[in-house]
């Protein structure tokens, strides 16, 4: 948890000193149409592992570097060789959360978004398994994914765009959707690695399309 609370604390500190960073003449204050709503997929194949899921965010832009909100995260994953050749997990996952992309240019962003995921895990042992353990279990994991995208469209004008992005679960808890584990049963050792996230998907601009 400190860990968290630390990167979480330099992501607030980065984006409070872009967002006392207003343009000069710029109106001040809460402006309905600088509301967006949008959200992403998730497709991701790694290692025997496969991520699928869906993003659905509500923000809000601050200035012409700076956008944040809510996020809810669906998603469903499934990995082979987990404890065994042949066995399988399956993972349901969803849970609420919140971005920060910061833009240095209007089509490249930096994009931090901390989720608290809450999983439904099934195992399933493989064929003839010595070690017959199927079953169900719930957990949960907190997840910072960091990375960076490209956005198609994005300007003073329009806060409406495409956009696609690569993130990392920097966290690497051992129950996030977002890593593979390797187990070693001879030593009981295991190993978790972040997979590469690959989001796509559109922000639409809520009531007014064009910016003054």
């Amino acid at each position: 948890m400190k860990r968290i609370f630390v990167m979480m604390c330099g992501v607030c500190f980065l984006s409070s000193t872009i967002m006392a960073q207003d343009e000069e003449g710029e109106e001040k204050g809460f402006k309905k149409e600088n509301l967006f709503t949008g959200g992403t997929v998730t497709v991701s194949f790694f290692s025997g592992q496969t991520v699928l899921g869906a993003n659905p965010i509500f923000g809000y832009r601050v200035n012409k570097w700076l956008d944040g909100g809510l996020a809810v995260n669906f998603v469903y994953s499934t990995s082979r060789d987990y404890n065994e050749f042949d066995d399988r997990i399956q993972q349901t996952t969803w849970g609420p959360g919140f971005f920060t992309r910061i833009y240095p240019i209007p089509f490249l962003f930096a994009q931090a978004q901390f989720e608290i995921n809450f999983n439904n895990l099934k195992y399933t042992a493989a064929p003839n398994s010595i070690n017959y353990m199927d079953g169900t279990i719930n957990t949960h994991a907190n997840s910072l994914l960091v990375g960076g995208g490209f956005a198609q469209g994005r300007s003073a004008q329009s806060n409406t765009f495409y956009y696609m992005c690569i993130l990392f679960d920097v966290l690497k808890e051992v129950n996030s959707p977002y890593v593979a584990v390797d187990y070693d049963p001879n030593t009981g050792r295991q190993r978790t690695t972040a997979i590469p996230i690959i989001r796509a998907g559109f922000n639409i601009a809520l009531f007014q399309k064009r910016y003054r």
